[in-house]
Parts: C-alpha cells; sequence; structure tokens
C-alpha cells in the first residue's frame, strides 16, 4: 500500500498509450493504448502534397481513455499515483488563442487543418525552411541554426507557422500562440490558461525553435522580421524560458481530476518529445548511441558539456543543454523515413488487392473485413520471412530511405526515395529487402557523421515497435553497422522514460539518472554482427552513397 506510481503518456504518430509504473522497481502494472479515430480515417491530411495535420480532439479523448484504462486495469488508487509525464511527436506545432485553447476546437476552424497540429511529417514549409536557412547564412549576425546542426528543416517550428500563416490569413489573425504538442497536452492537465506564463519544454525549443540561452532564448525580432511582421509580434507571446522534464509544470486541474478519477495534488512534469524519453526509457549513458525505431528514427545520444566544449556537430538535428538528461548535452539525429518506408510498399502492393475485395460480389460483408485484416497484419511478416530467405550474396537491388525525405545528416526534405537495379527476376521480397537495406544504410550514415565530428560511440541499442518485432531489420542493422545492438525489454521504453521523468519530478527519485537505476527493465536481445555479411554491406554501402550523391544531384 506504501508503493508509488506515476502514468507516462507516450504520443506517437498513430495512437496514445498511458503506461502505469510503479517508481520502486519499474514494473507497468497496466498498459493501455488508444488509437486516433480521426488520423486514422485519413482525414485533413493530403500525402500527395506532403500535408499532415491531426485534429486535438484525437489526443483529448486519447488522454482521458488511456488513463482511465491503466487505472481501470490495475485497481491503484488514486492517491498512489503521484505523476504524471508527456511525451510527444515533434516538431509538431498548432496554433492557440489567448487562454491556451487550440484553434480548431473553435467551431469557425474544426474542420480548418492550418489550426490544426501540424505533425512532425508534415513537409509543405519546404519553401520556409530554405528561407529561413538562407537568412541564417546571410543576414550579417549570429548563425542562429548552429546548434541545430546548421540546417533548419521544414519539419521544425518556425518553418511550419510561417507556412501556415502565409496559406491562412484567418488562422494567422486568430493565432495569439503557438505551442508544441507536448506543451499543449501539459497545459491542458495543469488547466493553465495563459501560454506566457506556462513552462515550456527545453527539449522542444532548443531541438526545433531555434532556443538558446547564449543569445537569451528564441531568435532576436530583427531575424524573424525578415520573414513576416507576424513572427516578430509572435516573439512576445512565446516564452524566454524553457525547462527540462524532471521539474514540475504544475498540479493536475480539478477538470481533469475529476475526469480522470486522480487526486488535484497528481504532479504534471514538464513535457518532452517521444524519442528524447525513449532515450531515458532505455537507459542510456555516455557514448550509446540510442536508436528510437518507429515510423521514423530519432537516434539520441548524450554528451558531458566539458567534452563537447565549443564543438558544433554539423547536420544533426541539435545539440541542446538537458534535452535527454539533466546537466548533459542532448545531441539528435535521425531518419524522416524508417517503419514509414516499410508500410509505403506494403500499401503500395496491397491496395490494389484490397480494393477488389471491396468491389467483390462472391465475398460477403463479414469474409471481406476478415480477409482484409488477415492480409493488413500479415503482408509484413510474410514479406519479411521471404526476405531474410534470400542470401545477402544476393543483395544486388539498391533503394534510397528518402521517401519522406531526409532528416540527417544534412536536412533535405525535397529529397525522394529511388531504387536501382531492377530486372525482371526482381520481386517483392527483393524489393522490400533492399527497403530494409536502405533504412539501415541511412541509419550508417549517421553513426558516421556523429564518429566524423569526434563523437565516441561505443555501444548502440534499440528501441521501439521495429526493434521489438523486427529480426530482419535489426539483424540487417547489425550487419550494416557492424556494431552489437542490445534491444530494450520494455515494449514502451517512451512511455517509461516520461514515468521516469514524473517520478523526479515528484521528489521519488533525485535525479534522472536514478530514476533510470531504480526503474530501468533492462534488455532482452542482443543482435551481434554476421562476419560473412559485413563486408557484403560494405560494398553495398558505398554503392548507396555513390546512388545517393547522383540522386541528390538532380534535385539542385
Amino acid at each position: 500500500m506504501n508503493d508509488k506510481y506515476v502514468i507516462g503518456l507516450d504520443y506517437g504518430s498513430d495512437s496514445v498509450r498511458a503506461v502505469l509504473v510503479n517508481t520502486s522497481d519499474g514494473n507497468c502494472l497496466a498498459s493501455h493504448v488508444y488509437w486516433y479515430p480521426r488520423w486514422k480515417e485519413g482525414k485533413y491530411c493530403d500525402p500527395i502534397s506532403n500535408r499532415f495535420r491531426q485534429h486535438p480532439l484525437d489526443h483529448l479523448e486519447g488522454l482521458e481513455q488511456t488513463i482511465k484504462g491503466v487505472l481501470s486495469a490495475s485497481g491503484v488508487s488514486k492517491d498512489q499515483v503521484r505523476a504524471i509525464c508527456v511525451d510527444t511527436t515533434g516538431s509538431s506545432p498548432m496554433p492557440v488563442d489567448e487562454k491556451g485553447q487550440s484553434l480548431a476546437l473553435k467551431p469557425e476552424f474544426a474542420d480548418n487543418p492550418n489550426a490544426m497540429m501540424v505533425i512532425w511529417k508534415d513537409h509543405t514549409a519546404i519553401k520556409e525552411a530554405d528561407e529561413i536557412n538562407e537568412a541564417a547564412r546571410t543576414w550579417g549576425g549570429e548563425d542562429f541554426t548552429k546548434y541545430e546542426g546548421g540546417i533548419y528543416s521544414s519539419e521544425w517550428f518556425w518553418a511550419k507557422i510561417l507556412h501556415v500563416i502565409r496559406e491562412d490569413e484567418a488562422v494567422k489573425n486568430a493565432a495569439f500562440s503557438w505551442m508544441e504538442h507536448c506543451d499543449f497536452i501539459t497545459a491542458q492537465l495543469i488547466g493553465c490558461e495563459d501560454p506566457l506564463s506556462f513552462k515550456r519544454s527545453r527539449c522542444a525549443a532548443g531541438h526545433k525553435a531555434l532556443w538558446h540561452a547564449s543569445w537569451g532564448g528564441l531568435p532576436p525580432k530583427e531575424f524573424l522580421g525578415k520573414f513576416d511582421p507576424y513572427l516578430t509580434d509572435l516573439k512576445d507571446r512565446l516564452y524566454t524560458e524553457t525547462y527540462t522534464s524532471d521539474e514540475v509544470a504544475g498540479q493536475l486541474s480539478k477538470e481533469w481530476a475529476e475526469k480522470l478519477g486522480l487526486s488535484e495534488d497528481t504532479v504534471i512534469a514538464v513535457g518532452t518529445f517521444d524519442a528524447h524519453a525513449g532515450a531515458v526509457g532505455g537507459e542510456i549513458t555516455e557514448n550509446t548511441l540510442v536508436k528510437v525505431m518507429g515510423t521514423s528514427t530519432c537516434d539520441i545520444m548524450v554528451t558531458h558539456k566539458e567534452i563537447l566544449g565549443d564543438k558544433l556537430i554539423s547536420g544533426i538535428c541539435g545539440q541542446v543543454d538537458g534535452s535527454v538528461i539533466p546537466g548533459t548535452i542532448g545531441l539528435e539525429a535521425g531518419q524522416s523515413g524508417f517503419g514509414d518506408v516499410l508500410a509505403w510498399f506494403k500499401n503500395l502492393i496491397v491496395k490494389p488487392s484490397i480494393e477488389l475485395i471491396q468491389k467483390s460480389t462472391l465475398i460477403s460483408g463479414d469474409q471481406k473485413e476478415q480477409l482484409i485484416a488477415e492480409i493488413e497484419d500479415q503482408i509484413i511478416i510474410r514479406l519479411s520471412d521471404d526476405a531474410i530467405k534470400i542470401p545477402v550474396s544476393e543483395s544486388k537491388t539498391i533503394a534510397l530511405d528518402w521517401i519522406n525525405g531526409r532528416r540527417t545528416p544534412d536536412a533535405n526534405q525535397a529529397l525522394k526515395g529511388a531504387i536501382r537495379n531492377l530486372n525482371m527476376g526482381t520481386d517483392a521480397p527483393r524489393v522490400f529487402k533492399a527497403l530494409v537495406e536502405s533504412i539501415c544504410f541511412g541509419s550508417r550514415k549517421i553513426v558516421d557523421r556523429f564518429r566524423e565530428e569526434g563523437i565516441q560511440i561505443d555501444a548502440v541499442i534499440g528501441l521501439g515497435g521495429v526493434a521489438k518485432k523486427s529480426n530482419l531489420v535489426m539483424q540487417t542493422m547489425a550487419d550494416i553497422l557492424n556494431m552489437p545492438i542490445k534491444i530494450a525489454t520494455s515494449e514502451q521504453a517512451p512511455a517509461l522514460g516520461a514515468a521516469m521523468y514524473a517520478a523526479v519530478a515528484a521528489g521519488i527519485h533525485p535525479s534522472t539518472q536514478a530514476a533510470i537505476q531504480a526503474m530501468s527493465n533492462g534488455f532482452d536481445k542482443v543482435y551481434e554482427p554476421i562476419e560473412d555479411h559485413v563486408a557484403i554491406y560494405e560494398s553495398l554501402y558505398q554503392q548507396y552513397i555513390v546512388f545517393g550523391s547522383q540522386i541528390e544531384e538532380t534535385t539542385k
């Protein structure tokens, strides 16, 4: 009865998951998942134009459903739940009014995609990102991208805001401020109605919004005003200070306490991004690369200020003080497409068959649904089983993993995927195998960049859905990196990491490192590189680099 519990709330691209965790040993008593219904229907998105938006109701409904779900399943009393921490995808900003409410919750904006959350994979702001990069190089002052790897991405905060306000005058005029997803959900939980006083996430601000203490927070108005006067005014309605996720954002509001069946004494920690929380849940240490592998990847490392010094790591997604473990510098890289690349191929080959089944008059309605569900559930498994049987020595097809653009090294969201060396014998498993190899080659490029920049990598930890489920991907990854890869035991590492932050914010553990030590779930598998595969993949990797250079040259 003296046990203390915390909740980690993990918002992914397709669903939100809550986990209820015992702070003494990291045991997960209950987990509950909520799939976003509007997102699943494809509402407010246009993949052809790279527009991906989500309605905040998907997230608020999921918040209530998942937390109620873990409380119901566990039987834990409300007084034993001491804290909650939220992690989300990012950069995923949304416009809000003077009280911090999403514009999409207003009747006049209820169906307007520009009033919704612009999720991480939205690449409509390529032009705006290019403008920011050009200005950073030429305006005659500080290069505000230098702690962001030197290249600002269309996936990030300012580029997305600039694109939306140029496209939609009504949203521009109504948007008092903008909030990252992790900040918005946290503010909802504490009932904050003043976005100006709310404690914003250091992780989100530092990696995506050009925030840095050395220039007093966000970039100055003189720089922002080069793009639109709105941004100059907006700066006054954003923030100066930022906070790490071991700190308290506030207490659970009366409204949400009643909705969830929790106490108003429940501590709400400052929000963060999913990959950074995942690195904590995956037991990150110095010189360890944590690969959070899902629809995309985030590759996270930490290092001490004394070791990094004044070094600027080029082409990554930022180096931010305290974004992972307070007191250390968090380094982020990643790929815009990982599991999404394989899902694209699945949909490419399955969608016509599903449409034929749906139109068929020979199959009953129930049988159609069962058959479609079976195909969708089994196709990746079947492709993986067939692909893993193909000898690595037969790998001739080379693919590029840029179907959703390139995040790192050297962000370029205008890039596209490509495949070469196809012939009449190239069947679906061989293309699938080439795509698997491509996402692993992309990961190798990130490792190479860190090492080129003087960052030592002694170990690799894998976590996320792909790491847990795909022997094919993980063995290929180990072979291509020529390094063992440890797989975190927890199937909800980001949620577990968020729970660890919550335990520190609540004062149960004195530091994030102490929470990791007490609440770790350990590792359950290690993939060792297969010696015979390493040399073959080294040759294919060099071909991947040459192919990538050729394709990139054609986009200039």
